[in-house]
């Protein structure tokens, strides 16, 4: 035991450090374990977050996070599926509607809607499924699922939007689909007294709340193939979409949609008239 000790002593001497570093046991490694299975817990939960997101759930340091991660090589679930090619607007050159709300950040809920649509196949068919986003809140405030896409799927996602809100917005953003582009969908949103808004060609980054919403959308609902009857996808997607809106935490916001709309509201309370 004696001899055992000396060489301790002779071997601190020699590298330089005290003999009792020696005995040191360093447990970063059981606190990287520990956050290691806090982030697994979140991401079997929330399958799309990142380091951000995971950091903001667990109240920790995001390089924290990102460090972790990396040491286990921890990675988020994410898959990401383009869009369906809209073959009857290419060649279309003549604009009529111009973007209205480029560059424009609204201060309050109602002033910009951004209008889209995406596609989930299932059994060898195609499903749509048409939103409305409130530019600042981003909560989904209308949506609307048929085997079509045409006018009838936008139209009715904005219909929904308009009856679940009991409002109108000011602007009502989209691309330049066909769908949009309809007669009958111009006529109900110029008679709802709403300006109409729409991306120059090709420009999907003028849309960006859309896209962004989509992308990370199809990764919360998982494989269609999970589903055994078209019921139960809608379902699924109805799920999801209050997922999002209620408990999902966006990164611009630092919370859910719906949780940065209660806060909006309760400072508009408190504000003397």
């Amino acid at each position: 035991m004696a001899q055992q000790s000396q060489n301790k002593t002779q071997l601190a001497k020699k590298l330089g450090v005290s003999r009792a570093s020696l005995y040191y046991q360093p447990k970063q490694d059981s606190i990287d374990e520990d956050i290691k299975q806090k982030i697994q817990d979140v991401l079997s939960e929330h399958k799309s977050y990142g380091h951000k997101r995971i950091a903001l759930e667990l109240k920790l340091n995001k390089k924290r996070i990102l460090r972790v991660m990396k040491k286990y090589g921890i990675k988020p679930y994410r898959r990401r599926a383009a869009k369906p090619r809209k073959s009857d607007d290419e060649g279309k050159k003549q604009v009529k509607w111009q973007n209205e709300v480029i560059g424009f950040c609204p201060i309050k809920p109602n002033v910009i809607w951004a209008s889209d649509f995406t596609y989930i196949k299932f059994q060898g068919v195609f499903l749509y499924l048409a939103t409305l986003i409130d530019v600042y809140t981003r909560e989904i405030v209308g949506w609307h699922v048929s085997t079509v896409h045409d006018t009838n799927l936008v139209l009715g996602a904005l219909k929904h939007a308009i009856e679940r809100t009991g409002t109108v917005p000011i602007y009502l953003h989209s691309d330049q689909g066909s769908e949009y582009d309809a007669k009958a969908y111009e006529e109900f949103v110029i008679c709802t007294g709403i300006v109409i808004s729409m991306s120059h060609k090709n420009s999907p980054w003028e849309n960006a709340f859309q896209e962004s919403f989509y992308s990370q959308f199809k990764v919360d609902l998982g494989y269609a193939s999970q589903f055994e009857t078209i019921e139960e996808l809608v379902e699924g997607i109805y799920r999801t979409i209050h997922y999002y809106n209620t408990r999902r935490i966006h990164t611009s916001l630092k919370m859910a949609p719906v949780v940065f709309k209660q806060q909006f509201e309760e400072r508009l309370v408190r504000i003397p008239v």
